[in-house]
């Protein structure tokens, strides 16, 4: 998003059939980089999932959340924008 604070520093877009579409790394204001982003295909549609790794428990805990749900969103607009691009690119 153009004047925003966040942009993917790498796309890496996934082939075949599984639900996993893609894995983005994300920089915030030329300071921060956020590896390992997913673009998952759920049963409601594709959406942007934050870095995660398997507790002991089995369950799965976010390594890195942002902390407002606006934030949250621009994150997930922004590598959508770019995983949309990279759809176009190939039809």
């Amino acid at each position: 998003m153009e004047g925003s604070l966040i942009s993917v520093s790498r796309f890496h877009k996934m082939e075949g059939d599984g639900s996993l579409r893609a894995f983005a790394d994300i920089e915030i204001a030329g300071a921060i980089l956020i590896k390992g982003l997913r673009v998952v295909e759920g049963k409601k549609g594709v959406f942007v999932s934050m870095p995660r790794k398997p507790g002991k428990d089995g369950q799965w805990y976010e390594t890195v959340s942002p902390l407002t749900d606006e934030f949250r969103k621009e994150i997930g607009e922004i590598v959508m924008a770019e995983y949309n691009k990279e759809v176009m690119a190939v039809a």
